[in-house]
């Protein structure tokens, strides 16, 4: 059986890749809520204790945990890592896409 399988490389964006509308944006959030389970999770927080610690209902922290991030903005999500004593820098490159004329490149340090 010899089937021949098409290698494609990603852009670096899996939401861009799938054609979502806001990629750069829905990519923003993913990294963003991955800092807060990581810290979540070096600390060995329950999403109860990180309520308790941050004031930020344990509900929305069990979303995080369950990358239900429809209901989070940017901003919403850097002031829970604020909450958790964390620091975020956010650097944006811009340059042009290929067959575009613009795009945004997200990252977060």
């Amino acid at each position: 059986m010899s089937d021949k399988l098409e290698i494609v490389r990603g852009s670096g964006n899996v939401f861009r890749d799938l054609g979502r509308p806001n990629a750069d944006a829905e990519q923003l959030r993913a990294l963003l809520a991955a800092e807060i389970i990581k810290t979540l999770d070096e600390r060995r927080l329950t999403v109860r204790a990180a309520g308790e610690k941050t004031g930020v209902a344990a509900a929305d922290f069990s979303r995080i945990r369950q990358v239900k991030l429809d209901r989070f903005t940017i901003d919403r999500l850097m002031t829970i890592l604020s909450k958790l004593d964390r620091r975020v820098d956010v650097s944006v490159e811009t340059r042009p896409r290929r067959g575009r004329s613009s795009s945004n490149n997200l990252s977060l340090r």
